[in-house]
């Protein structure tokens, strides 16, 4: 059974655009896999980026509150194909029968609905001459690392289907997201006759990465630095999806402390660019020489400082 996409982020169907981010900021923060190790986190956090997708965009929304789960198989021109049919008094578009869940009454109930009960009074009925079906729209996963998601670019995809495998050549946007849909048009199932074929939507899966952490268009990324440098500062290099960055350690800097790069996250073409977060993390050395014990020695009988002490 398909999904709420409003249960899944667990606000109600009236819900404000800035009520849905901050359900999915809450909720991917949660369950990234990088944060919490249960195995069905992963598959769970796919499921809130989804949801967040197709809630986020004002036009997706509509059609999903208007159709349903299966808003995807509803042509876009839906409205202007049942217009042209009823002024024709039968004639033009018709299905194969298949069923479409449509959105009930104010509670948001679904019902299943048969598309020759739908139109066939319609269109001429199941007993009316057949005409000519468009393709149906289809979906597949590509899944990206984070830096091709950064860059962007022109990628080979090889996609095994009923037809066959296929390959493409996708042009990947620059800052693509997470759940983000990749229209290639013509490319979907083929219609009957002469109709034309219907669109393959490519989703984007970011794979989860050993260094970076998205969060919307920030990154999160760890900064190892040395005591030395944490406690004196220092300008330390930084390796980012978008090549190596110089980062300024201040003075006195304690592991958590946060760094913040403004701009410097994933592009966003119609858009702010997210920022990128440096998490400082001290390190010491595993196995110190004799001249390093010996200055860590001479700093601990010098220094007075407690990090356990209150205040």
């Amino acid at each position: 059974m398909a999904q709420d996409y409003y249960e899944v982020l667990g606000v109600a169907r009236s819900a404000t655009q800035e009520e849905i981010q901050q359900a999915y900021r809450k909720l991917a923060r949660r369950h990234h896999p990088d944060v919490n190790k249960d195995p069905k986190a992963e598959e769970r956090f796919k499921d809130v980026n989804e949801a967040y997708n197709v809630l986020a965009d004002p036009d997706t929304r509509a059609r999903y509150d208007r159709f349903g789960p299966d808003f995807r198989q509803i042509p876009e021109d839906y409205d202007e194909r049942v217009a042209a049919g009823a002024g024709r008094g039968g004639g033009g578009w018709a299905s194969s029968g298949g069923g479409v869940r449509f959105a009930q009454g104010p509670g948001g109930a679904y019902q299943d609905v048969d598309f020759e009960d739908l139109f066939g009074g319609l269109f001429g009925g199941r007993g009316g001459p057949r005409r000519t079906v468009p393709g149906a729209d289809q979906e597949a996963e590509v899944e990206l690392s984070v830096e091709e998601a950064y860059r962007g670019g022109r990628r080979g995809v090889s996609l095994a289907g009923p037809e066959g495998r296929r390959d493409y050549q996708v042009t990947i946007p620059r800052g693509v997201r997470d759940g983000q849909r990749i229209r290639l048009a013509g490319e979907g199932g083929r219609g009957s006759r002469d109709a034309p074929a219907g669109d393959l939507y490519l989703r984007v899966r970011i794979k989860p990465h050993e260094r970076y952490r998205l969060d919307g268009r920030d990154i999160h990324v760890r900064l190892p630095v040395t005591p030395w440098e944490a406690a004196l500062g220092a300008t330390v290099p930084l390796p980012t999806p978008g090549g190596t960055a110089k980062v300024t350690v201040p003075p006195g800097s304690s592991s958590g402390r946060r760094l913040r790069l403004r701009g410097e996250g994933m592009p966003h073409p119609r858009g702010t660019d997210g920022d990128l977060y440096a998490e400082v993390r001290v390190m010491v050395p595993p196995h110190p020489t004799d001249r390093e014990r010996e200055l860590f020695e001479e700093l601990s009988a010098a220094s007075d400082f407690d990090p356990r002490r209150p205040g």
